[in-house]
């Protein structure tokens, strides 16, 4: 079923999601193989009910979920259903192969990577990995035994998987980032904010980040009280509530809109649509260590502050973070420290022009911009060797 016709239209799996840091490289690899190669069939397998469901078909792609799920490392007796779905999904993306016959499969992180791959390499479909951390999960390495080729981010991943099949390519940044930009007076104004002051852009994913959100609650007073910096700050949809509620006991004033009257260096949302401007605005960034983000964070020279999730497989957050902070290329404030560090460190660190200077120079020199069409055209040889 993998076999190349010549004039046939290249058919292409593309399977992960689960988290916007997933998504958004994903689509931009199965943009740059549609630029390369515009008459490719694409094809996505998500997780049901997961967020590229929705997201991957706003893209202008097709998408079929998995009933797949992660595992729980807290509640293990919860796993005897995860791993009755991991077998359903097994079937089910056996079924979508079949029906597909798809010439390669790419692997991008999520749940829904796992069986899909795991099934294309059993039927003898071709597979590459993008492997977005600086530390390799479980899945991936076991994927790895198969897959034909593994594209990486960072330096030194011959330690979990074989040297001759790893390919240095970065991580697949959304294509609005860099094609949308926009002078920093422009967007700082777009927030209705002052040009003349810093501006501290606080993210936490698309769903949003407990720490980094109850930190930000607990200093609503000293972000009031220092008129002189502005924060732009993205809650995720989980938490916008909680926040809002917040902001009315601290303030009396229920909020409204994005802009606070009574914190008016204060600008709050679930979810931020225009990043482009929004990068453009800040001076300093203040953020999960997801992959996905740090590959933005190099790409436009932000300084940035990186509080690393402790909720994520093998801990590969933390060891994205301190691999930019050896190179003296981000500021690491520890999930458990953030409450008593993070404000004071971010206020330090915006004021001081020069420090901001050399991590956004740091920074920039691991920037690799292209990387969604350097992941394309590997895809691509594949299909070329059938």
């Amino acid at each position: 079923m993998n076999k190349s016709h010549n004039g046939e239209a290249p058919r292409i799996i593309i399977s992960g999601g689960g988290t916007g840091g997933h998504i958004f490289p994903a689509v931009s690899i199965a943009n740059a193989i549609k630029e390369l190669r515009p008459d490719a069939e694409i094809l996505f397998v998500g997780a049901e009910g997961r967020m590229e469901m929705q997201r991957v078909p706003d893209a202008g792609y097709k998408i079929i979920g998995l009933p797949v799920a992660g595992f729980d490392r807290k509640r293990l007796w919860k796993n005897f259903a995860v791993i009755i779905k991991l077998l359903r999904s097994q079937l089910k993306a056996r079924r979508i192969l079949k029906e597909f016959h798809p010439q390669v499969a790419v692997g991008v992180g999520g749940y829904a990577s796992g069986p899909t791959l795991k099934v294309a390499g059993m039927m003898g479909v071709p597979t590459l990995i993008q492997e977005q951390n600086s530390y390799a999960g479980v899945t991936n390495k076991l994927l790895a035994q198969k897959a034909c080729k593994i594209c990486v981010a960072y330096d030194g991943m011959e330690k979990f998987f074989p040297a001759d099949k790893i390919i240095m390519t970065g991580n697949p940044v959304r294509q609005n980032l860099l094609a949308n930009k926009q002078s920093r007076e422009a967007a700082v104004t777009s927030f209705g904010f002052n040009p003349e002051k810093k501006t501290i852009l606080i993210l936490g994913g698309s769903l949003g980040a407990r720490t980094i959100n109850q930190t930000l609650i607990a200093a609503l007073d000293t972000i009031k009280a220092h008129g002189d910096i502005q924060f732009i700050w993205q809650t995720g949809k989980i938490y916008i509530q909680q926040v809002k509620d917040a902001i009315t006991t601290t303030t009396g004033e229920a909020v409204r809109n994005p802009r606070i009257s009574a914190i008016p260096n204060l600008y709050v949302t679930d979810f931020i649509k225009d990043m482009a401007s929004a990068y453009a605005a800040a001076d300093l960034v203040i953020s999960r260590a997801g992959a996905g983000s740090i590959s933005e964070f190099c790409l436009l020279n932000k300084p940035v502050i990186l509080v690393p999730s402790p909720n994520v497989a093998e801990d590969h957050q933390t060891k994205n973070a301190l691999a930019l902070v050896d190179k003296e290329a981000a500021i690491y404030v520890k999930d458990a420290d953030a409450m008593k560090h993070l404000i004071p460190v971010a206020l330090e660190t915006v004021a001081d022009a020069q420090k901001l200077k050399t991590l956004s120079e740091n920074i920039a020199k691991l920037a690799l911009p292209d990387s969604a069409t350097i992941i394309a055209k590997e895809v691509l040889k594949l299909i070329d060797k059938l």
